[in-house]
């Protein structure tokens, strides 16, 4: 049987013809030893047509098709026009190999002709790569390089371009750093404050805040120089709090804390690392809600930037999101406590992410289930209207939003009226149980 080779390249389509099939068989390893040699390999694989594209869009247009193994009607016309040609109800005496399975599949469902896609056909392919510039093709000096290029770059240009989740993976990723940095600061601010503690132990129970701790201990340096002259400035970072900053100066000027020099220059540049840190994740932060607005106003109109973010960044993309069910966007986040409660038979979670929405902290223990379920179905609405609407407002996430604060209201009074009830219950009781008594 004949057999022809399909080279898709930068500079067109290539159709070859293998000669020597029926001495060799389809053995790899013939292939293999006269690949290195285009003398030899030339006697088992003739060039039999080539079709240029007419222009750089035509070429980026058909290396999209084949990238996605689809048959344009230009690569139809090529092999309906160079393959021999078949009459109806004969089996064709060829086949034809390709080197993508599914561009394989889909020229042989359309066309009626038998294709391969195996280690054969893939060293023969290695081979023309290879030596294609060889063949009797009227190529200029550096065509093929040029062409190669320049079709590199406009399909990689085209392939960022088209990726719809780009904006989401700004989110992941922000949120991935976001979780990062709270742990790291986190464990820097307690060396922070374990480390100045040794020179001014009383700062510690002044100043709870982390960010205003560091910048303080670099207000104050060495406390022994602390005077008058520092409440400005140390209330200007305690927050204006003039009375808090004068505390400080008198605990400074009493206190018996001990510290080397060299130490506190350390302990000096570890605390300007922390308010670096700091400020690095306040701006991230801020990057993060401008993008999260960004992408699903609506669904940050609802729930909040970061649970918006968390529910984007663990969906995937927000298509994914919106494809989602509400059931699933419930338990989003608690796979592990559902998978866990399945196996078990135990209790399934009642809410995963969307448990750190403000909604299910106000809700009452008896409650939190109805409002995570609501507030899913809600979520869910607003992730579709993001992604499938063209309105870029937060209308709909406000209306959403107002929609579940009547919910929580209501169940909040059935809450009340069940209580009344029940203590009205146990009156009756009370004053039947005394007139029994009489």
């Amino acid at each position: 049987m004949t057999m022809y080779v399909l080279y898709e390249s930068s500079s067109g389509y290539a159709l070859f013809n293998v000669h020597g099939i029926d001495e060799i068989g389809q053995n790899v390893e013939a292939v293999q030893s006269s690949v290195s040699d285009f003398t030899r390999f030339g006697q088992i694989v003739k060039l039999t047509a080539f079709h240029p594209p007419q222009t750089a869009q035509d070429a980026l247009n058909q290396i999209n098709s084949v990238s996605e193994g689809f048959m344009s009607e230009e690569l139809r016309s090529f092999l309906e026009l160079n393959l021999p040609k078949v009459k109806e109800g004969e089996e064709p005496k060829f086949s034809l190999g390709v080197s993508d399975p599914k561009l394989a599949s889909c020229i042989s469902e359309a066309m009626k002709i038998p294709c391969q896609s195996n280690e054969f056909v893939q060293e023969l392919l290695r081979g023309v790569r290879q030596h294609f510039d060889r063949f009797n093709i009227d190529f200029k000096p550096l065509d093929l390089e040029k062409s190669q290029l320049g079709l590199a770059r406009s399909y990689s240009r085209a392939k960022v371009k088209s990726n719809v989740n780009r904006e989401e993976h700004m989110v992941t990723h922000s949120i991935s750093l976001l979780d990062t940095l709270d742990k790291e600061i986190n464990s820097f601010a307690v060396r922070v404050r374990e480390w100045y503690s040794w020179h001014f132990p009383e700062l510690d129970k002044i100043v709870n805040d982390t960010y205003m701790y560091a910048r303080v201990s670099m207000i104050i340096e060495d406390k022994s120089k602390l005077s008058e002259e520092h409440v400005p400035m140390l209330a200007e970072v305690l927050g204006g709090d003039e009375d808090k900053a004068r505390e400080v100066v008198v605990a400074g000027q009493a206190s018996f804390g001990q510290g080397d020099p060299v130490d506190m220059i350390n302990a000096q540049t570890f605390a300007q690392r922390l308010i670096d840190l700091i400020d690095y994740r306040k701006n991230l932060y801020d990057y993060l809600v401008d993008r999260v607005n960004d992408i699903a106003p609506n669904l940050a109109a609802l729930v909040g930037e970061m649970v918006a973010g968390r529910l984007i960044s663990r969906a995937g993309s927000l298509r994914n999101l919106a494809t989602f069910p509400s059931s699933k966007l419930q338990v989003l986040g608690a796979e592990r406590a559902l998978s866990r409660a399945l196996r078990t038979g135990g209790k399934t979670p009642k809410h995963g992410l969307i448990f750190h929405s403000s909604f299910i902290g106000r809700a009452s223990r008896r409650n939190k289930g109805r409002i995570a379920r609501c507030l899913a179905a809600k979520c869910s609405i607003a992730a579709r209207v993001d992604y499938f609407g063209d309105n870029s407002s937060t209308d709909f996430g406000e209306k959403l939003r107002g929609q579940v604060e009547e919910r929580l209201d209501s169940l909040h009074n059935l809450y009340v009226m069940e209580e009344v009830l029940e203590d009205d219950v146990i009156a009756d009781d009370a004053s039947e149980e005394e007139i029994d008594e009489e």
